[in-house]
Protein backbone atom coordinates (compact mmCIF):
# COMPACT_ATOMS: atom_id res chain seq x y z
CA UNK A 1 0.00 0.00 0.00
CA UNK A 2 1.19 3.36 -1.09
CA UNK A 3 1.03 6.62 1.13
CA UNK A 4 0.49 9.61 -0.46
CA UNK A 5 2.97 12.42 0.64
CA UNK A 6 1.12 15.49 2.28
CA UNK A 7 1.22 18.92 1.02
CA UNK A 8 4.26 20.10 3.10
CA UNK A 9 6.27 16.77 1.86
CA UNK A 10 5.84 18.06 -1.41
CA UNK A 11 6.47 21.39 -0.96
CA UNK A 12 9.70 20.50 0.62
CA UNK A 13 10.26 18.04 -2.49
CA UNK A 14 9.85 21.02 -5.42
CA UNK A 15 11.97 23.48 -3.11
CA UNK A 16 14.73 20.16 -3.14
CA UNK A 17 14.22 19.80 -6.78
CA UNK A 18 14.35 23.66 -6.94
CA UNK A 19 17.61 24.12 -5.13
CA UNK A 20 18.95 20.97 -6.86
CA UNK A 21 18.75 22.17 -10.52
CA UNK A 22 19.95 26.01 -9.14
CA UNK A 23 23.23 24.38 -8.08
CA UNK A 24 23.61 22.70 -11.50
CA UNK A 25 22.94 26.34 -13.24
CA UNK A 26 19.61 24.85 -14.53
CA UNK A 27 21.03 21.99 -16.74
CA UNK A 28 18.74 18.77 -15.74
CA UNK A 29 21.16 16.80 -16.78
CA UNK A 30 23.57 17.50 -14.42
CA UNK A 31 21.53 17.69 -11.62
CA UNK A 32 20.56 14.23 -12.34
CA UNK A 33 24.26 13.28 -12.70
CA UNK A 34 25.03 14.83 -9.07
CA UNK A 35 22.27 13.08 -7.52
CA UNK A 36 23.06 9.94 -8.86
CA UNK A 37 26.56 10.71 -7.56
CA UNK A 38 25.39 11.76 -4.12
CA UNK A 39 23.77 8.46 -3.94
CA UNK A 40 26.48 5.66 -5.15
CA UNK A 41 28.54 7.83 -2.11
CA UNK A 42 25.81 7.05 0.47
CA UNK A 43 25.37 3.64 -0.44
CA UNK A 44 29.15 3.54 -0.09
CA UNK A 45 29.29 4.85 3.32
CA UNK A 46 26.01 2.65 3.77
CA UNK A 47 27.62 -0.68 3.27
CA UNK A 48 30.99 0.19 4.89
CA UNK A 49 28.87 0.90 8.02
CA UNK A 50 26.81 -2.43 7.86
CA UNK A 51 30.30 -4.65 7.20
CA UNK A 52 31.71 -2.72 10.20
CA UNK A 53 28.55 -3.41 12.42
CA UNK A 54 29.03 -7.24 10.86
CA UNK A 55 32.32 -7.45 12.00
CA UNK A 56 31.51 -6.24 15.16
CA UNK A 57 33.20 -2.42 14.93
CA UNK A 58 30.03 -0.42 16.43
CA UNK A 59 30.51 3.07 16.45
CA UNK A 60 30.07 4.41 20.24
CA UNK A 61 27.44 7.09 20.40
CA UNK A 62 28.22 10.48 21.37
CA UNK A 63 25.65 11.90 23.89
CA UNK A 64 24.32 15.38 23.53
CA UNK A 65 26.06 16.39 26.74
CA UNK A 66 29.49 15.29 25.20
CA UNK A 67 28.94 16.89 21.93
CA UNK A 68 27.91 19.75 23.42
CA UNK A 69 30.86 19.96 26.17
CA UNK A 70 33.27 19.36 22.72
Amino acid sequence: MSVTPSLSDNSRYEQACDQAIAMCDGNLRSTIKALIMANEYLETELEELQAAIAAGCVPARISHAESDAA
